[in-house]
C-alpha cells in the first residue's frame, strides 16, 4: 500500500512463530504474531541518515531541521527508529522562536539522500500515516530482546569492586609527582607566552568523527539518551580546532591539560590508558614557515630537560614528504592514509611485518612495497635531506616530496639556531598516522629504560608528539575558512609511570604535603593555645598544622613530622608558655632553639628560608 506522501508499506500479514519463554527451569510455547512490514523508504532512510547525527547536514540546529520537522508533522513515528525518534523528540524540545531564528545556512543537498531532500521541499503537512504495525513488530522485538529469568536458586550477582579497564587511582604520593610534572610543564608553556583554554569532555559525535583515520574506532560513544549524539573527546586539538571555528579566532598560542578517552587496548606499565591526561600546546594563526613549527619542537626540550628523564631524541618528518614518496613509488592516491597508517607501524614493528600488512591487507604490490621500504627505513639529519633532494627518482616524480624536503632543510636550520641539532633526528619511518596532519611531524621518545624491582621495563616509547594541521579547522567553518595551527601534546601519563618506577627503584619518600611547621604541644589542656598559633601562623601565609587530639602525646606528634616530611615543629609547654616563648625544633637535625611568642611567625619564615638555602 501506498501513502498521499509517498511513504510505502504493507497490511501486515499474519506469521506465526514460536517463541520460548522462560519461567524458572520450565519452558512455555506461545504463538505471536509477526508483522511482514517491506518497506516505508524515507523513514527507513532518514532513520538511517541520523543514525551519527544531532541535526540534518550541520552541526547545530538549522533551516533544514525545522523543515524536516514541518514535513513530519502529524506522522505517527514508529518506536523502533531510534535515531528518528531521539532526532525528533531533540528538535521539538525548541521553542518555536529558536526554530524561527535558527541559522539559515543548510549544507549541499548533495550530501543528502534524495528521499530528505524531497522532505525539504514538501509543503504536506498533513500527512497522517498508521504505523501500527511497526509497533507490532518492535514488541515482538521486545520480547525477544529480555533477559531469561533466573534459575532456580540462582543466587545474587556477585560484584567485584575495581576501577573500570584501562583506568586507575592515583594515591597522594602520585598526585605529589603529577602536581610537580604539571607545574614544571605548565612553567615551560608560560615561559612561550601560552593562554590556556578549556572545552567540553564531550563533543557533537559528528565533530570527532572522520579526523583519526583508523583509529576512530577507539572513539567512546555516549549512550543514546535523547537530543545530541555524543561521544568523550579523543584528543584536544579537534575540540581545539573546533572552538577556532565556532568563536571565529585567527590567531591564538593556547595551552590546555585535561583529560581524554580512547578505547583501546591498555597496557598500564608503560603508561597507557584509556583514561589519561594531554598536555597540549599549540600556535594558530597565518606566520612564515616552520618558525612556529620549530618552536614547538623547543618547547618539548625544555619540557623533557626540566622533568629530568635521561636522554631523548625528537623525531621529525614532513607528511608531505611521505606522500611524495608514495607517489614516487607508485601507491594510488586514495591509499595515501591507509599506507601511511602501515609505516606508523614501524616503531612497535620489523619492516617485515609492516610489509606483509601493505601486500596483503593494504593490497600493494610487493614491488611497491619494497620501494617505500628503501625510503622509510632512512634516518639522519640535514645531509640526508640534502641527498633526497638530489636523488631525480623521488624529486623528479614528485613535486610533493620536493616541497616536502625543502620545507625539512628549513626546519632543521631553525632547530640548529635554537640549540636542537643534537636532539633532532630526520626520520622517514614517522607517519603519525592521524588523517589531519599536513606538514611537519615529530615524536619524541626517550632512549634509556627503567626498570622496576622485579625487572619490568619501563620503556614507555612516545612521550610527545605533535605536527602542522592546516585544515582542520576549515571542517568546522561554514565558509571552509582554514587557520593553520601546529602544536605539541606531552604524554604525561608515560612521563608518571618513569617517574613512579624510579621512586619505586630508590625507595625515596614522597612528600605528599607543603605543611612548613607543625604547632604540637608537650602538656595537656593546650589545645587552645596550638588553634591559636595556628591562626596567627595562617593569617601570616605560613603553612602549618596541627593534632585534632585535645591531649595528644609529644612523641607521636613529633613522629608524624617526620613521617610527613614536614621540617619544622613549633613546640607549647607549659613553662616556655609562662616566659612568653615557643621552642622551634628542626624536625631532620633535632635543633631547638627558643623564640619570642609574638616573633613566632617570623622566626618561621628566617628558619624555612635558611633551610632552602641549605639545600
Amino acid at each position: 500500500m501506498c501513502d498521499e506522501n509517498g511513504l510505502t508499506y504493507e497490511e501486515p500479514s499474519k506469521i506465526v512463530r514460536k517463541s520460548k519463554a522462560t519461567v524458572g527451569s520450565k519452558h512455555k510455547v506461545t504463538e505471536i504474531s509477526v508483522p511482514n512490514v517491506i518497506s516505508m523508504k524515507v523513514l527507513t532512510v532518514l532513520n538511517t541518515f541520523l543514525a551519527d547525527k544531532s541535526y540534518i547536514g550541520s552541526y547545530q540546529l538549522s533551516q533544514a531541521d525545522k523543515a524536516i520537522f514541518e514535513a513530519l508533522r502529524g506522522v505517527t513515528l514508529p518506536p523502533n527508529m531510534s535515531h528518528l525518534m531521539r532526532w525528533h523528540q531533540h528538535i521539538k524540545s525548541f521553542s518555536p522562536v529558536e526554530l524561527a531564528l535558527c541559522q539559515t545556512y543548510v549544507p549541499t543537498c548533495n550530501t543528502m539522500p534524495p528521499q530528505i531532500v524531497g522532505l525539504l521541499s514538501t509543503n504536506n503537512h498533513g500527512v497522517d500515516i498508521n504505523l501500527k504495525v511497526v509497533e507490532e513488530l518492535s514488541h515482538v522485538l521486545d520480547v525477544k530482546a529480555q533477559p531469561r529469568a533466573a534459575e532456580d536458586g540462582a543466587g545474587p550477582h556477585r560484584f567485584t569492586l575495581k576501577t573500570p579497564k584501562g583506568t586507575r587511582d592515583y594515591g597522594p604520593s602520585q598526585m605529589a609527582i603529577r602536581a610537580d610534572v604539571l607545574n614544571k610543564i605548565i612553567s615551560v608553556f608560560k615561559r612561550h607566552g601560552a593562554e590556556t583554554i578549556d572545552t567540553p569532555i564531550f563533543e557533537l559525535k559528528e565533530v570527532l568523527t572522520g579526523k583519526y583515520g583508523e583509529d576512530s574506532k577507539l572513539i567512546y560513544d555516549l549512550a543514546d539518551q535523547g537530543g545530541e549524539i555524543l561521544s568523550l573527546r579523543y584528543d584536544l586539538t579537534v575540540p581545539f580546532a573546533r572552538y577556532l571555528a565556532m568563536n571565529k579566532i585567527s590567531n591564538i598560542k593556547r595551552y590546555h591539560i585535561a583529560k581524554v578517552y580512547r578505547r583501546d587496548n591498555p597496557a598500564m606499565m608503560r603508561g597507557r590508558y584509556r583514561e589519561f591526561y594531554q598536555c597540549d600546546f599549540d600556535i594558530a594563526g597565518h606566520y612564515d614557515p616552520m618558525i612556529p613549527d620549530v618552536e614547538c619542537i623547543r618547547v618539548v626540550s625544555e619540557i623533557l630537560t626540566s622533568l629530568q628523564l635521561g636522554d631523548f631524541l625528537i623525531k621529525v618528518n614532513h607528511r608531505q614528504l611521505l606522500d611524495g614518496i608514495f607517489e614516487a613509488c607508485g601507491v594510488p592516491s586514495d591509499k595515501f592514509r591507509t599506507v601511511c597508517s602501515s609505516v606508523d607501524k614501524l616503531d612497535k614493528s620489523p619492516w617485515e611485518e609492516v610489509r606483509n600488512e601493505m601486500v596483503n591487507e593494504k593490497g600493494l604490490s610487493p614491488e611497491v612495497a619494497d620501494q617505500i621500504g628503501e625510503y622509510v627505513c632512512l634516518s639522519g639529519k640535514i645531509e640526508l635531506v640534502e641527498r633526497l633532494l638530489q636523488e631525480e627518482m623521488l624529486v623528479g616524480m614528485s613535486r610533493s616530496a620536493h616541497d616536502g624536503l625543502e620545507a625539512m632543510k628549513l626546519f632543521l636550520k631553525y632547530c640548529a639556531l635554537y640549540g636542537l641539532q643534537d636532539q633532532v633526528s630526520f626520520d622517514l619511518s614517522l607517519a603519525r598516522g592521524l588523517d589531519y596532519y599536513t606538514g611537519v611531524i615529530y615524536e619524541a621518545v626517550l632512549l634509556n629504560d627503567t626498570k622496576t624491582e622485579q625487572g619490568e621495563t619501563g620503556g614507555v616509547g612516545s612521550i610527545a608528539g605533535g605536527g602542522r594541521y592546516d585544515n582542520l579547522v576549515g571542517m568546522f567553518d561554514p565558509k571552509h575558512k582554514n587557520v593553520p595551527c601546529v602544536g605539541v601534546s606531552i604524554g604525561v601519563e608515560r612521563v608518571f609511570s618513569v617517574l613512579e618506577a624510579r621512586l619505586l627503584n630508590s625507595r625515596a619518600k614522597v612528600r605528599t604535603t607543603e605543611v612548613e611547621v607543625f604547632v604540637a604541644s608537650a602538656q595537656k589542656n593546650l589545645l587552645e593555645h596550638r588553634m591559636q598559633l595556628c591562626k596567627e601562623l595562617w593569617d601570616a601565609n605560613i603553612k602549618a598544622e596541627h593534632s585534632y587530639k585535645r591531649n595528644p602525646k609529644l612523641l607521636a606528634q613529633l613522629q608524624y613530622c617526620e613521617d610527613m616530611g614536614i621540617p619544622l615543629a613549633a613546640i607549647l609547654g607549659e613553662s616556655e608558655l609562662a616566659r612568653g616563648i615557643v621552642k622551634l625544633r628542626k624536625v631532620v637535625t633535632r635543633q631547638e632553639i627558643e623564640v619570642e611568642r609574638e616573633n613566632v611567625a617570623q622566626a618561621v619564615r628566617d628558619l624555612l628560608t635558611e633551610t632552602n638555602e641549605q639545600r
